[in-house]
């Protein structure tokens, strides 16, 4: 009958084509507020007593009366914090929750998120077991493979969700088979059980929530829309912060201000001066929820079938929803949310549904005799890497967001709330939230059209194949937004082009291509193992280790700093954990420290004159490094602060024979040319050049910071030249593997807020005789001892050829324990094996010390098979001198 009705329904839709072509983006609004996806009936929601008009002040103000909006109400109560109000400009679960399917899966994108999953299954589990009715219902679910590759990456799966405590199997054929009779399992590989997977009835559940809230005296105001977020200038820091808002029942003054409003988050962060820039967007989806089917088993978990795109999830009544993700979504509302898109939905799409539904009864033979109750087109807001948004904004302190949950708001939301409410009570987080922070987005991601064009590919990337991209984007949409002067011409010379932060970085070279090949479509063939690109990097490595090449490094980020005084010198030396009050040309790599200590920042800080400094970080940091600075910079312009990175192109010339070369073109005495030093040079017809010797991996060589507009003429001379020493271009990835098997670590991979200097064995890098943020915490640690440490691997037994290689993630087990994850890796070619970076952790009870690594045996986890591994604690000696230590400390 389903198939009946489909084809009627496409027949209708052909036939109506232009018409419903102009209702696309006209809400469907509903008469019933009670969940499309939930039956009916089947769980009352509470009753609510609610706050009629909103007070003129409280110390925190909500926005969003959804799942997640619901849940930092909660947790903020809940740990004591007083004068909460939460506003929501329709009714309470009106928007993408009364949407929901509710479906919990702890399968997510990153470790953090899968934690925030862990923490709402135990809020959610708690108030099951309250007696609150919120439709808890935990059937588990099945992930199915239907190719090697799937089943690699479930395995890859199992062993993370496995070492964080989750229950969790891998099932054959035949064990899949005996799980789900129901299913037609030709081609069926095998699938990941998850038997502590659940769903809930999402309305009930954030009714649940606001009721408990409001009993811990939070006042929740519903038919009240937040109008303009008002900003007042602090008078210790040239940041602005949140004074109050405007709202249609009046104004409020605030302290702390927190966006939970989901589909709508993006134009209200407009609506404040500054502007927030918050990159979500909606996108349709789809799913269709049949009548109740009478032979449906009792035991039907919610499968996910990603290769044919479609899930199936039961329901207490035993009719079923069928729902996916087409390879192409459809932003919506690119203009603005309609302010009546509340317990609405958009017009059916049969259309694109039928693509869904024909898979799903081709695997599912039963559904085919079911019939369709609702076909439900609704909204959900993705993000430009289809990860969750939280954390202060960059743009106004004590502004917080919470958001873009991809259509995982009801799994993710207990975790959020938990977190948001531990950032804002307590400043901090007993976990590091990078991977989800707003601050990993710059304003270029808010812009309408590049949303419009990114999330055409987010929502169906869900069910997409993870190979290791070794963190960059291989997004077709939204590229070449920033790229170095070189960009033409290195893209002629076979560059293979990644993207971070929407710059375009070269990963390695193909020369014999003739710049037609592109890394986007590299990843239709990727690898768990060997890579493609294995021989041609091996060329490039060679060419850093043992003669010279150029790296294009534009895009690192660089910050000009100055004063007509000391002052900036003083406000260096507080933000900087090391010594930065070095004679002119003295290069200081340092970290920048919060309060407890950890990497705020990861910088090269050169001193180009008395007052005058370039600060030197990774491309990732510049959205949250800018927030660092300007939240500590002095008011009264006392220092001037620019983002120069534009203005200029860097090079990095690598390997032992660069001194030589670029003797060749200068007048400068290389030879003689300091470690960790910056001077000011002449290359060929072109002056003003930075150069320094050092190159972010430990190898000789020099970086040039060059005028933009000289760059390409630098570029050919020193290729021209180059000639004679066989110079060659070379990219990230062979940058990568040199800074990895030099146990180098990178922010953002390695490095983050929670990691300090001695447990990354930098304690070289602090000068402990001066005063900077995050000094006391150090002390501390130096003497109560530490929890975690930064250790090399070298795996052994691994098969280069034909066994999974590792990328990150991967669980690292001491003496057969869990102990902490794989946070980069690489082939070392100069060791010949696999390298692998991480932290070792200890219980709380002990401390890490040398002994405490070195006494034990280790195993990394890579897809369930386990490899031997022997710890380094200091860069191996096969690499060599190394030669930024060396020069810093003779």
């Amino acid at each position: 009958m389903l198939q009946h009705k489909l084809s009627t329904c496409r027949n209708i839709c052909l036939k109506n084509r232009t018409f419903l072509s102009c209702l696309s983006f006209i809400p469907h609004r509903l008469v019933s507020h009670e969940s499309p996806t939930v039956p009916h009936h089947v769980h009352p929601t509470p009753h609510l007593i609610l706050t009629e008009q909103p007070p003129s002040s409280c110390n925190i103000l909500i926005a969003g009366g959804g799942i997640i909006g619901q849940s930092v109400a909660y947790h903020l109560s809940h740990i004591g914090v007083k004068d909460i109000v939460l506003v929501e400009k329709a009714k309470l679960a009106s928007g993408s929750t009364w949407q929901s399917s509710g479906q919990v899966t702890h399968l997510q994108k990153t470790v953090v998120e899968t934690h925030f999953t862990k923490c709402s299954r135990e809020l959610y589990e708690q108030l099951h077991r309250e007696g609150h009715t919120i439709g808890f219902d935990e059937k588990g679910s099945l992930w199915v493979a239907q190719t090697a590759d799937r089943l690699h990456t479930l395995k890859r799966q199992y062993s993370v969700t496995n070492a964080l405590g989750l229950n969790c199997e891998i099932l054959n054929h035949e064990k899949l088979q005996a799980k789900v009779p129901i299913i037609n399992s030709h081609e069926i590989w095998g699938g990941l059980w998850m038997p502590n997977d659940f769903m809930v009835d999402p309305v009930s559940l954030t009714l649940t929530l606001a009721q408990l809230a409001i009993v811990k005296g939070v006042k929740i105001i519903e038919d009240c829309t937040v109008e303009e977020i008002l900003t007042e200038k602090q008078s210790s820091s040239q940041s602005d912060r949140v004074s109050g808002a405007i709202t249609s029942k009046g104004n409020i003054k605030c302290d702390i201000f927190i966006n939970c409003t989901g589909i709508w988050a993006r134009e209200l962060g407009f609506q404040a001066s500054p502007s927030v820039r918050i990159p979500t967007q909606a996108c349709e989806y789809i799913c269709m929820k049949t009548k109740p089917i009478g032979k449906l088993p009792d035991d039907v978990p919610t499968i996910h079938n990603p290769e044919e795109r479609f899930y199936i999830q039961p329901l207490a009544d035993r009719s079923v929803l069928i729902g996916g993700f087409l390879r192409q979504s459809k932003p919506i509302f690119s203009n603005g949310v309609p302010d009546t898109f509340h317990f609405s939905l958009l017009p059916e799409n049969w259309d694109d549904f039928h693509w869904i539904l024909s898979n799903a009864i081709k695997r599912f033979p039963i559904l085919e005799e079911s019939q369709c109750e609702t076909l439900i087109t609704g909204a959900e807001s993705y993000t430009p890497d289809g990860r969750l948004i939280m954390n202060e904004s960059a743009e106004i302190d004590n502004y917080f967001v919470a958001s873009g949950a991809n259509g995982n708001g009801i799994a993710l939301a207990g975790g959020v709330g938990k977190y948001i409410a531990e950032l804002i009570y307590h400043g901090n987080t007993n976990l590091s939230t990078w991977p989800v922070d707003i601050r990993r987005f710059m304003r270029l991601h808010t812009n309408k059209r590049f949303l419009e064009d990114r999330l055409r590919e987010i929502p169906g990337k869900q069910y997409s194949l993870k190979y290791p991209t070794y963190g960059m984007s291989l997004y077709r949409t939204g590229r070449k937004l920033r790229v170095s002067a070189l960009h033409p011409k290195l893209q002629a010379a076979g560059a293979a082009y990644g993207e971070v932060l929407g710059y375009e970085r070269p990963l390695f070279f193909k020369p014999d291509e003739l710049g037609k090949i592109d890394f986007v479509d590299l990843s239709k063939q990727g690898s768990f193992g060997k890579p493609r690109w294995f021989n041609t990097v091996i060329k490039e490595y060679n060419a850093c280790r043992r003669g010279v090449a150029v790296i294009d490094m534009t895009s690192f980020t660089k910050y000009e700093l100055k004063s007509a005084d000391r002052s900036v010198v003083d406000f260096l030396q507080v933000l900087c954990a090391d010594n930065i009050d070095k004679p002119i040309g003295t290069i200081v790599h340092t970290g920048m420290l919060n309060e407890q200590g950890g990497y705020e920042n990861d910088c090269s800080v050169i001193r180009l004159d008395d007052n005058h400094f370039l600060l030197v970080s990774p491309t990732s940091q510049s959205t949250r490094n800018m927030k660092w600075l300007k939240a500590h910079v002095p008011r009264n312009g006392s220092i001037f602060l620019s983002d120069v990175t534009s203005l200029y192109t860097a090079l990095n010339v690598i390997g032992p024979k660069a001194k030589f070369l670029l003797s060749e073109l200068s007048d400068e005495n290389f030879s003689d040319f300091g470690r960790m030093t910056c001077q000011e040079i002449d290359v060929g017809f072109v002056s003003h050049i930075y150069a320094m010797r050092l190159t972010h991996t430990g190898e000789d060589g020099f970086m040039l910071y060059i005028p933009s507009e000289y760059a390409l003429c630098v570029y050919d001379m020193l290729m021209e030249q180059g000639k004679d020493y066989g110079m060659i271009n070379a990219g990230y990835f062979a940058q990568r593997t040199l800074r990895i098997e030099r146990m180098y670590p990178s922010w953002g991979h390695d490095i983050d807020k929670k990691t300090t200097p001695l447990h990354l064995n930098r304690e070289y890098h602090v000068s402990f005789d001066k005063n900077f943020i995050g000094k006391e915490a150090l002390l501390k640690q130096r003497a109560e001892g530490i929890h975690k440490r930064f250790v090399q691997f070298q795996l052994e037994g691994h098969n280069l050829n034909s066994d999974p290689w590792p990328w990150s993630e991967e669980p690292i087990y001491r003496n057969g324990e869990f102990c902490g994850f794989v946070t980069s890796a690489a082939y070392g070619f100069t060791i010949g094996k696999q390298i692998c970076l991480g932290f070792v952790h200890a219980p709380r009870s002990e401390k890490i010390t040398p002994d405490y690594i070195r006494g034990a045996t280790y195993e990394i986890d890579i897809a369930t098979k386990r490899f031997k591994a022997r710890p380094n604690l200091y860069p191996p000696s096969e690499m060599g001198p190394t030669v930024q230590l060396a020069a810093n400390y003779p």
